[in-house]
């Protein structure tokens, strides 16, 4: 199978750079009025030469059905061209049901992740709540034990003074 373009070691017709007028035959035997140059690929043209090989070499070209060059079509072709044509169609037929899915499935994806973010954003937000009103709740116990505490001070410090009242006067 031919590619189009030399491999190596083949050579292709070129016209002689230059003046206009065919190119002295390189040999006296020989009647040739174009010379054999071999093609020069710059590096990235052989990479792509390569990789070209490659895809050609390994990758199967698969033609079914194919009509006869004959000038005229028989019976049978008809057939053969509506088959090609249903598989044809069918074909397409999958591919776009696959694309319809996919772009459902990436959709309800997209979604799903706002739904999961929205969520959680809610969640975070409650969750906050919950925390300052339990540091609230925190805050305000530990400030009725201070009051408390202040308080029993005091009571003791005047029943304290109380007791050296009493103590320095006597009863009526």
């Amino acid at each position: 199978m031919s590619t189009g373009k030399p491999r190596d070691g083949d050579f292709q017709i070129v016209a002689a750079p230059g003046n206009s007028k065919p190119p002295l035959p390189p040999t006296a035997a020989s009647s040739a009025i174009v010379e054999y140059t071999p093609v020069v690929f710059k590096e990235e043209e052989e990479d792509l030469e390569v990789k070209l090989r490659r895809i050609i070499d390994n990758v199967p070209v698969r033609v079914s059905n194919t009509s006869g060059s004959s000038a005229g079509s028989g019976s049978g072709d008809f057939h053969q061209y509506r088959q090609m044509r249903r598989k044809e169609q069918d074909r397409l037929a999958r591919m776009e049901v696959d694309y319809q899915k996919r772009k459902e499935v990436a959709e309800f994806n997209l979604r799903r992740e706002e739904r999961l973010k929205a969520a959680e954003e809610r969640t975070a937000k409650k969750r906050a709540k919950r925390q300052k009103k339990k540091q609230r709740k925190k805050e305000k116990k530990i400030k009725l034990n201070a009051e408390g505490e202040q308080q029993r001070e005091k009571q003791e410090e005047s029943s304290s003074d109380g007791d050296t009242d009493n103590n320095e006067k006597p009863a009526p």
